[in-house]
C-alpha cells in the first residue's frame, strides 16, 4: 500500500482498471462454479424453480444419493479411471522417453526428425483419415481406440525435451559413460530421478485431458460398456433425463422427474472430484516444470 501512494497519477489509474477487471473477470469465473456447488446441494423444486442463486436452497442431497445409485455412473467411473491411469502412464512413458532421445545431441538425424513431430502441430490428416486408421489397426471399439492414437502431445514433448536440456547437464552423461553405464540405464537411474517435475507436469495435462475426454469416445466407442464418465455426463445434459432403469432404489426412480436439474449439477461435482484431489499434490511443480520447459533450446 504504501508503495502505490508513490505511484504517479497515471500508474494508479492504470493499477486501479486493471484490478476492476481482474475481478469483474474472477467474479465471472467464479459464480458458475459456486452455482453449480449450490444447485447440487439444494432440491429439485428449487432448482426447477430457479430458486437457487448463489446459496443452496432447502439442502438435499438427493442429487448425489441418485448419481451414487445409478449403474452407469459407477462403469463410467471406472471406465474415465482406466482411461486416466493407464493412458497417463503411457502418455508419460512416451512422451519422456521421446524427449530423451531428442534432447541427445549424438541423435542421428534428430533435426529432422523433430521437424516431423512440429510438423503434425500445424497439419493433420483430419477425422475422417484418423477414424480409418482407427478401423484399420483394429482398434475400433476397444479401450485402446482412446489410448494409443494420441500417446504422445508434440506440445508436452517439445516442453519436456526443452526441460531436459537446460535442466541435466551434459557432463552428467559424459560421467556416466565413463564409469560404463549405458544409455538405458542413465535414461532410467539419472534422467528420471532429475525430471520429477516434468514428469507431475506432464501427469497433470494428461490426466485431466482424458478425465475431461468425450469426442474420441463418441466416435470410437459403440459399446456403452466402455463409455466413459463424461459421455453419460453429455447424453445427460444433452437429453436433459437419466434412464429410471438404471437407478437401483425404487424411492429415486419415482422422484426421478423432479430431480433432472439437481442429477446434472451433482454428477459434475462427481466428477470434478478426482481432479480437484490430485491437483495439489502436483501443484508445487507445476510452475516450475512448465517455465523451465517453456524456454526455448
Amino acid at each position: 500500500m504504501h508503495k502505490f501512494k508513490n505511484y504517479s497519477l497515471n500508474d494508479k489509474i492504470f493499477y486501479i482498471v486493471i484490478t476492476v477487471i481482474l475481478t469483474l473477470f474472477f467474479i465471472m469465473v467464479l459464480y458458475p462454479c459456486i452455482f453449480v456447488i449450490s444447485a447440487s446441494f439444494s432440491s429439485g423444486t428449487a432448482v426447477q424453480s430457479g430458486k437457487v442463486v448463489l446459496f443452496p436452497v432447502d439442502f438435499s442431497l438427493e442429487g448425489y444419493k441418485t448419481v451414487f445409485h445409478t449403474n452407469t455412473v459407477w462403469i463410467g467411473f471406472r471406465n474415465s479411471l482406466f482411461y486416466t491411469v493407464v493412458g497417463t502412464v503411457i502418455n508419460v512413458a512416451m512422451t519422456l522417453t521421446a524427449a530423451y532421445c531428442l534432447s541427445r545431441h549424438d541423435l542421428p538425424g534428430r533435426n529432422g526428425i523433430m521437424l516431423l513431430f512440429t510438423f503434425t502441430m500445424f497439419f493433420s490428416g483430419g477425422l475422417i483419415p484418423n477414424y480409418m486408421v482407427v478401423q484399420n489397426l483394429g482398434l475400433l471399439n476397444t479401450r485402446w481406440s482412446l489410448l494409443l492414437p494420441g500417446a504422445i502431445s508434440v506440445y508436452n514433448l517439445i516442453v519436456a525435451r526443452t526441460f531436459i536440456v537446460n535442466s541435466i547437464p551434459n557432463e552428467l552423461l559424459e560421467a556416466s559413460q565413463m564409469d560404463g553405464c549405458s544409455d538405458f540405464m542413465y535414461y532410467i537411474k539419472v534422467v528420471i530421478p532429475l525430471s520429477k517435475a516434468i514428469i507431475a507436469v506432464l501427469v497433470l495435462f494428461y490426466g485431466v485431458g482424458h478425465w475431461n475426454a468425450y469426442f474420441n469416445a463418441m466416435i470410437y466407442l459403440h459399446n456403452k460398456e466402455l463409455y466413459p464418465l463424461t459421455l453419460y455426463l453429455r447424453e445427460i445434459l444433452m437429453s436433459s433425463q437419466i434412464d429410471p432403469s438404471t437407478v437401483q432404489d425404487p424411492e429415486l426412480q419415482a422422484r426421478l422427474a423432479d430431480m433432472v436439474g439437481v442429477i446434472k449439477y451433482s454428477l459434475i461435482m462427481v466428477s470434478m472430484i478426482p481432479v480437484l484431489l490430485i491437483y495439489p499434490f502436483v501443484q508445487k511443480y507445476f510452475v516450475k516444470g512448465v517455465m523451465i520447459g517453456s524456454v526455448k533450446g
